[in-house]
């Protein structure tokens, strides 16, 4: 796709938000990356316009059939103000796979990349620059046809919206307590819990509402059909240092295949420190704490990068994992991705890409 992104002008800037309050998903920078589909020209228009509500018609299908996708990633800037992404072709790839598994036309991963480089370019102002801080990058897209027969839609819009973010922990990692779930199920294996659409989140809120009203963060989820094998945590990917070895659920259909999961799994084998993709229980979990064998556990996601867990519950049954303070190992990982996202240390991976004004 070699289109020319065309540039709207809005008339006046926002005032950008103090760093200090910024959080996590509250401010949305002056400008946003819009395209369109039809099924009769393909995806066309791409342009960077200033960020504002959108008209849609009540029979837009995205309202009735819920075919929407996103993904989500990070910008980030460096002491000397380079701007760089980490490894933002995984969520290029990955924003396809949510796209055939939702019947939503495929999008130039090249072309898209190329344009949210220039968005954040045009936006370079809006990347905060306190310690642990970064400009979140949202790319979704929603079917937008006006009908109410059940089928995929012949319309869709594509947009990218960028928000500053805070440090997730503030000043230090915190460990969290876990409610184990076992009422609820998060995603099935043939279903779309491998992909990032819309509705996998809004059917777990029930558990997590549940969750929050007994005092805990976020929830292990369970397999679907067994109800006892651990596939994810909140919205996170999920890990067990167990007896020096670390231990996350094997992709399997329906576990989101995460790119920090990812990166995780590199950085331990670069370390030359034991990992397994594996089928883990609930009851492996509890034994392993029962043997004083359990470690650390800890989350992997995005947003925090490593969320350590302190605390789990399960049956009434709750385990404390090391005294609820954050492992070694943890500290370690979310050190060394940090220290790479940011520019400080070394990238032995060639994560980093860097951003500068391009031609798309």
């Amino acid at each position: 796709m070699q289109q020319e992104i065309a540039f709207i002008q809005r008339e006046e800037l926002k005032e950008k938000p103090d760093t200090a309050s910024l959080g996590f998903g509250k401010y949305f920078s002056d400008y946003m990356f819009e395209m369109d589909y039809h099924s009769e020209i393909g995806w066309h228009d791409p342009r960077i316009v200033p960020y504002a509500p959108i008209t849609l018609e009540p029979s837009a299908m995205v309202f009735h059939y819920g075919q929407a996708i996103f993904e989500g990633l990070k910008a980030y800037k460096r002491n000397d103000g380079t701007i760089q992404l980490f490894r933002p072709e995984k969520n290029m790839k990955r924003l396809n796979v949510s796209c055939d598994r939702l019947c939503i036309p495929q999008i130039d991963e090249d072309f898209l990349l190329g344009a949210i480089k220039q968005l954040i370019f045009t936006e370079k102002d809006w990347i905060p620059e306190g310690e642990g801080t970064s400009l979140y990058i949202r790319p979704f897209i929603f079917s937008t046809e006006p009908y109410l027969g059940v089928r995929p839609a012949n319309q869709y819009k594509l947009l990218v919206i960028l928000s500053p973010s805070g440090a997730y922990y503030g000043t230090q990692l915190s460990p969290v307590k876990i409610y184990v779930e076992e009422q609820y199920v998060r995603a099935v294996i043939g279903g779309v819990g491998h992909v990032k659409t819309a509705g996998n989140y809004a059917a777990g809120m029930k558990a997590q509402e549940k969750a929050e009203a007994n005092g805990y963060a976020q929830i292990l989820w369970l397999d679907a059909k067994d109800n006892k094998y651990v596939e994810e945590v909140g919205s996170m990917n999920i890990f067990f240092k167990i007896n020096g070895v670390v231990v996350t659920p094997r992709l399997n259909g329906s576990i989101l295949p995460g790119v920090t999961r990812d990166s995780v799994i590199e950085l331990l084998k670069y370390w030359n420190i034991p990992v397994r993709e594996a089928k883990i229980s609930i009851e492996e979990v509890f034994a392993a704490h029962e043997r004083g064998e359990l470690e650390e556990v800890f989350g992997a996601g995005t947003a925090a990068v490593i969320s350590p867990v302190g605390e789990l519950n399960w049956e009434d049954r709750t385990i404390t994992i090391n005294d609820n303070k954050i492992g070694q190992l943890s500290q370690r990982i979310y050190n060394e991705m940090t220290g790479i996202q940011l520019g400080k240390k070394e990238d032995p991976f060639n994560w980093i890409v860097k951003v500068a004004p391009v031609e798309v």
